[in-house]
């Protein structure tokens, strides 16, 4: 089926994935399309809390900008609750298939390019039947996409990567070890492992591939992507970084009151770690107590946004599906360590569930990130100028700790324990080494940190053409020509 005569601009529609972390760079896209390329952008959303979905919103474009949110599936039928959470994401976007097809197909002015993050790679048939060009939009690193193509064209290489505990040689970038390898790949045999290599048989199927990140940061990856001797071969598809993109802070000026930032203001320049395991992590009630331990025997000032422990202690993702506000009254105290609420009450600040990060993260007080490496979270802290504690919890999360630890420099994360619990020493040493003044180690990742801000300011520069604004800007002249073929043929 060819898409309806379109309107007097090219018109993508934009498909996020349910969580956060998801949503925010596809929101990023569509306000950088509409406003610097002149791009109409509809954004569907799958299952996404309603009232953070809203806040997000108070930011974006007023004309030539729409979300459609897409009906709730109800996938409890196809998935069990102890599976993988990256499955559950997976079937969820395939039963939403219907749903989509049924939106675009609806609309009076069709759009003629289908852009999906990577959860979103089934979809790519909807885009086929309309006659849409179809991207994939892989909202964290080059070295993801990289090993995400290559495990799923190489499987007797995962195997054996996976059964020898030896590093997978991706062929132009930096071998993944074992211990920081794809939760989906360690469970080869599991559907976990099926569903995750289906996604990258269908990533090299798009037209293109954006990326969140730019030339600067990942050079090397991102030339092994292009280089046929490496992996170009494979991936097929062109691949467009154009990162980094982030939620802006608000302005400092706001009249909306922040307890947080108001503590904040109070403290000296860089004297705050801030404590955050994004929108999902959560952590064992033996490990929570270990880290405010640290926290209290760093001596530094903190502020320290704080989950109650999953039900079941293993299940780090506990809390990806859940936005909503802790219930009860009793807060906090009930699984932090007695009196330490009290003991700290003078340098720290605990706030439950939610803070606004990307106002925190732009504080000058706010002078380190101790996170779970979600690359969001990792992005809004470089663009700030704020290096980092990295500790990793699923996902693709070990892979950007790998990155920011020891190819950028930007960071410090705990050693391997084999998934057990990071001592109070471990967690107090690794907070002094990022925060303490005096540390030369410190002062070098805050001075490579303000380098790697610059270079991503470059990268998006409209006036500069920056890496990034040009590579968007190809993409934004595919649509264009495409969208005057559709205009052609509709006018005969």
């Amino acid at each position: 089926m060819q898409a309806a005569a379109a309107g007097n601009r090219p018109h993508a529609a934009l498909l996020a994935s349910p969580g956060m972390g998801h949503l925010i760079p596809v929101l990023e896209l569509g306000k950088r399309l509409v406003t610097h390329h002149d791009i109409a952008v509809t954004i569907f959303v799958v299952a996404t809390d309603a009232a953070t979905t809203k806040s997000l919103l108070k930011s974006c474009p007023t004309t030539n900008f729409s979300i459609v949110p897409l009906p709730a599936v109800d996938v409890s039928h196809h998935v069990d609750p102890s599976d993988h959470i990256v499955t559950k994401l997976l079937v969820m976007m395939r039963h939403s298939i219907p749903n989509l097809r049924s939106a675009i197909s609806a609309m009076a002015d069709p759009p003629t390019a289908l852009i999906v993050d990577i959860f979103g790679t089934s979809t790519f048939p909807v885009a086929d039947e309309l006659g849409m060009l179809k991207y994939a939009f892989d909202t964290t690193t080059a070295w993801f996409l990289a090993t995400t193509v290559y495990g799923s064209s190489s499987e007797d290489e995962v195997a054996r990567h996976v059964n020898s505990r030896t590093p997978l040689v991706v062929p132009g970038c930096k071998p993944v070890r074992f211990e920081d390898t794809l939760d989906a790949y360690k469970a080869m045999g599991d559907r976990v492992f099926d569903e995750f290599q289906r996604v990258g048989v269908e990533l090299v199927t798009a037209d293109g591939i954006l990326v969140n990140t730019w030339e600067e940061m990942e050079g090397k990856t991102l030339e092994a992507l292009r280089n046929r001797k490496a992996l170009k071969d494979v991936v097929r598809a062109p691949v467009y970084p154009i990162g980094p993109l982030v939620r802006p802070s608000p302005p400092l000026e706001t009249n909306e009151p922040n307890d947080v930032v108001e503590w904040l203001d109070g403290q000296p320049d860089r004297s705050v770690i801030y404590v955050s395991f994004g929108s999902g992590g959560t952590l064992p009630r033996a490990q929570l107590a270990e880290l405010a331990w640290g926290l209290e025997l760093s001596g530094q000032r903190f502020v320290w946004v704080v989950r109650p422990p999953p039900v079941e202690d293993g299940d780090v993702s506990a809390a990806f599906f859940s936005l909503e506000e802790e219930s009860g009254s009793e807060g906090p105290h009930r699984y932090l360590p007695e009196g330490f609420l009290s003991r700290t009450h003078d340098r720290g600040l605990v706030v439950p569930m939610w803070a606004s990060q990307a106002e925190i993260l732009a504080h000058p007080a706010v002078g380190g990130f101790l996170s779970h490496c979600g690359w969001n979270s990792t992005l809004e802290s470089l663009t700030n100028g704020v290096p980092m504690v990295v500790w990793p919890l699923y996902a693709e999360q070990k892979l950007n700790a790998a990155l920011l630890a020891e190819e950028l420099q930007v960071a410090v994360r705990p050693g391997y324990n084999n998934g057990g619990v990071v001592k109070r020493e471990e967690i107090e040493e690794m907070v002094r080494r990022v925060m303490v003044a005096e540390e030369e180690e410190g002062k070098a990742m805050r001075e490579r940190v303000m380098e790697l801000k610059e270079s991503g300011e470059r990268a998006l520069s409209r006036k500069l053409k920056g890496s990034s604004y040009s590579a968007l800007a190809q993409v934004a002249r595919e649509l264009e020509l495409n969208h005057q073929r559709v205009v052609a043929k509709a006018r005969g």
